[in-house]
């Protein structure tokens, strides 16, 4: 039976009502914005993460580091954080640092993980004496400018293994090599990209003038383009005392006192734990100084959510303490505890010192 115009109008219709649909779906769902959203992530226990050689491996609680999530925005993702009380918006272009794309931001977030790891080591070992050295491992492409040679080959987390026939380790044996080199000589860059090694050739231009330490400008440099990156780890004296930190995907600098504080209870005899759950944020400095974080709000939350029992929380700074604006860490964690009602207590702490004494003191929990 030869079917008439209604049904192939009724059929034409259905064939149109779903590609609009899939339109709207993909417009308030999966399309990206300019924007993200950050709200709360999780309290990831940090024992797991930590290795060390001939350790203590009592730890009855917990020491656990706390995220902040960040999504990209969507219509509908917006329209939800903009009446959730605990998501906040933020355009890219005030995340990224000029000219910086999304990878290679993601590539600062993890170079900055690394420093944090080899601060909280560094750290660690001062409080206990432990000798210890920095190795060079390698050198580590966190950017490309635009415009320059490097921008045609290389891309943000690249390794850079050689310059022509000579290795390259560090961003000092990088800038050696260069002073050598005029713009418009070629090199031959060796580099490693996911363990594959490439070469390319590159044409050197001359880069931007810089100012030395009087102020007087610099004369014309050769060079790639790019925003280098030490790769370096800390190395104990005695092998029995190494430590091993793998983070996995985590980046950012915020979990550096609590990796020290796992390092240190892996390091001494006993408990420092006593049996709680113990959460908490802040960079830390090879001396052991606590620094203040952003996203503190959503990692109260977070850390709620995983029952933990105490959050150690950055002082808060001055203006002219945290070199700008006053960062109020302690007194945005106390607010947001308050506000959701937790019973974990906020605790703030400026040193590494002072976390480990706190600790010292608290009675083993029941």
């Amino acid at each position: 039976m030869e079917r008439g115009p209604a049904h192939r109008i009724r059929n034409s219709r259905i064939v149109v009502s779903v590609f609009i649909g899939l339109v709207l779906m993909y417009l308030l769902v999966f399309m990206p914005l300019p924007m993200f959203i950050f709200q709360p992530g999780t309290a990831d226990p940090i024992k797991p993460m930590v290795r060390v050689k001939g350790g203590d491996a009592e730890e009855k609680g917990a020491f656990m580091l706390t995220t902040v999530r960040v999504s990209d925005a969507s219509i509908t993702s917006l329209l939800v954080a903009m009446v959730h009380p605990y998501e906040d918006i933020y355009f890219k272009k005030d995340i990224f640092k000029n000219g910086e794309n999304e990878r290679e931001y993601t590539q600062r977030q993890e170079i900055v993980m690394q420093s944090s790891q080899m601060n909280a080591i560094q750290a660690a070992y001062r409080k206990l004496n432990i000798p210890f050295h920095i190795q060079n491992d390698g050198l580590v492409v966190v950017r490309t400018l635009p415009g320059y040679p490097a921008e045609k080959e290389l891309i943000a987390g690249d390794s850079i293994v050689k310059i022509n026939q000579d290795p390259v380790k560090s961003s000092a044996e990088l800038n050696e090599l260069m002073k050598s080199k005029k713009p418009g000589n070629t090199i031959v860059v060796t580099y490693k990209r996911k363990g594959e090694e490439k070469a390319a050739n590159l044409t050197l231009t001359a880069l931007p003038a810089e100012k030395d330490a009087n102020g007087n400008v610099t004369s014309e440099r050769a060079g790639l383009g790019i925003v280098p990156a030490d790769v370096q780890s800390i190395k104990a004296d005695q092998d029995g005392k190494q430590v091993k930190i793998k983070a996995g995907e985590i980046g950012g600098p915020s979990a550096g006192l609590m990796f020290s504080l796992e390092i240190y209870n892996k390091l001494t005899p006993g408990d420092l734990s006593k049996g709680y759950r113990i959460a908490g944020t802040g960079t830390i400095s090879a001396k052991g100084t606590v620094g203040s974080i952003g996203g503190i709000e959503h990692k109260i939350i977070a850390a709620s959510k995983a029952k933990a029992d105490i959050f150690f929380a950055p002082k808060d700074e001055t203006a002219e303490a945290s070199g700008g604006t006053p960062a109020r860490n302690y007194s945005d964690a106390k607010k947001r505890a308050d506000d959701i009602h937790t019973k974990m207590k906020i605790v703030p702490v400026g040193t590494l010192d002072e976390a480990i004494a706190y600790l010292q003191q608290l009675e083993p929990k029941s």
